[in-house]
């Protein structure tokens, strides 16, 4: 599976790639700024890239600024971020365009390489992985999700990480009926209609997220 990085510290991104190497992945390129990325995404058309948001040359958003672009132009390409910070404009921008193949999970969370690496393997498999602390920050921004009740809020946060109905259930500790329910709650409360496919509704919410 080939992997492009995005990372300006070099032991970082040298660390990134020998743990991807080490699980089989093809690392084509690592690069440590934001007009690198843009370049080399559109070159090699990776199967997943792992970025970070904040590159050289301002330090700012170069990396979300050029997954984006990056997505515009190659449709559907798989982008997991890697940051200590969420970008709330960008990530909405990113996380709500079409196709999946999206996540975004924050350094300082991640404590098992393994969990990491299925993070990969799920983005570049049109999936989503997506960090709780990530979630719960871009849903606080949105006063129409006061209308959701806490259980009602718990379900949504546990669909943001692309989890399935019975893995929801599994997790709060109600059936599988029960979460089916919150969810037709949730998208008639977000004047959206339910759906069945995982990663379409998280796009979903995300998209009302940035509307």
């Amino acid at each position: 599976m080939r992997v492009v990085i995005a990372e300006d510290h070099a032991l970082l991104r040298d660390g990134l790639t020998r743990i991807l190497r080490a699980y089989d992945f093809d690392v084509v390129a690592a690069v440590d700024n934001g007009p690198a990325l843009l370049s080399t995404l559109i070159t090699h058309r990776p199967q997943v890239a792992v970025i970070d948001v904040r590159l050289p040359p301002t330090f700012t958003d170069e990396g979300l600024q050029a997954a984006i672009a990056a997505r515009t132009r190659i449709p559907g390409l798989p982008i997991l971020v890697l940051s200590q910070h969420v970008e709330p404009l960008y990530a909405r921008e990113l996380l709500s365009t079409p196709h999946g193949g999206v996540g975004y999970l924050l350094k300082d969370r991640v404590s098992h390489v393994g969990e990491f690496v299925d993070a990969v393997r799920r983005v570049a498999a049109g999936g989503t992985a997506m960090d709780p602390e990530v979630i719960s920050q871009l849903l606080a921004r949105r006063e129409p999700l006061a209308a959701l009740t806490p259980r009602e809020r718990d379900v949504l946060g546990e669909m943001a990480e692309g989890r399935s109905n019975a893995a929801i259930g599994a997790k709060l500790r109600i059936t599988e009926k029960a979460v089916s329910k919150h969810i037709n709650n949730i998208f008639t409360k977000l004047d959206m209609p339910p759906s069945t496919d995982d990663n379409r509704r998280v796009l979903a919410v995300l998209a009302y997220l940035n509307a």
